[in-house]
């Protein structure tokens, strides 16, 4: 049963934390930027325009993921945090449900993680994308989704482990092979059978998918969309409330 005090609580403490630590904001938006303008301007002086766009306007959707991925699953560290501190046996042995400090953590970071990724929507004139009011909320509706589940599997992630070193080993081995294994520096289809493959259980490939199919509408593969929207967002939609369960299950009292 979910108890929405403690999850507003939750989320109103992660604000805090977060607009008081001003270089997490810069890291996170800093990213992004550099990738787009350093190394799309690199390729983009290699690669010839297809299907109508460029290539720094074929990874911009990529760029958009990867905001999302690394404020999601790096806003689940404060439950590693945390476990450190104490804070989180205070929150364990509280007379609420496990499910409504997930959902308050998970609700915290994909916040904090559809913010940055609208912001970066503001480069999107230097880019020569333009941008209608209902393709702005449908990439914001598909940034809350993939967010969520994105911070889901932080959270699930996180909960498992007691120190900042383990975090960070794990991180660093998952956080990377997803954003490359996801298509958004490259088309999915142009990548080897073995690594294909492996883009098909990366839930961040339909997410990314899924904004190429609200930024890059007459794009078609391999440069556009490669799966239907529907499966896009039904399969981030699932991987959500599987990562949402298991990480609720991992918070135990005896922790």
């Amino acid at each position: 049963m979910i108890q929405w005090r403690p999850v507003y609580v939750i989320c109103l403490r992660e604000f805090k934390k977060f607009f008081r630590e001003k270089s997490r904001l810069l890291g996170t938006l800093a990213r992004p930027v550099l990738w787009l303008f350093v190394v799309g301007n690199g390729m983009n002086s290699l690669i010839r325009p297809q299907a109508g766009f460029s290539y720094l306007q074929f990874i911009f959707p990529g760029m958009i993921g990867m905001t999302i991925l690394f404020s999601s699953i790096f806003s689940s560290i404060s439950i590693v945090w945390d476990r450190e501190f104490g804070f989180m046996k205070e929150m364990l042995v509280a007379p609420i449900s496990r499910l409504s400090i997930v959902i308050g953590k998970a609700l915290s970071g994909t916040l904090l993680s559809v913010a940055q990724a609208i912001i970066i929507l503001v480069l999107t004139p230097f880019l020569g994308i333009h941008l209608t009011l209902m393709q702005f909320m449908e990439v914001t509706a598909v940034s809350i989704l993939v967010s969520f589940c994105i911070t889901s599997m932080g959270i699930l992630i996180a909960a498992r482990l007691t120190s900042f070193d383990g975090f960070n080993i794990i991180m660093n081995f998952l956080v990377m092979p997803m954003f490359f294994l996801s298509g958004a520096m490259y088309p999915v289809s142009s990548m080897p059978p073995a690594l294909r493959h492996l883009t098909h259980i990366n839930p961040l490939t339909y997410g990314i998918d899924a904004f190429k199919h609200m930024l890059l509408k007459n794009g078609t593969p391999p440069l556009g969309p490669e799966f239907p929207l529907a499966v896009d967002l039904l399969i981030v939609a699932a991987v959500s409330v599987v990562m949402l369960s298991l990480a609720a299950l991992s918070f135990r009292r005896k922790d």
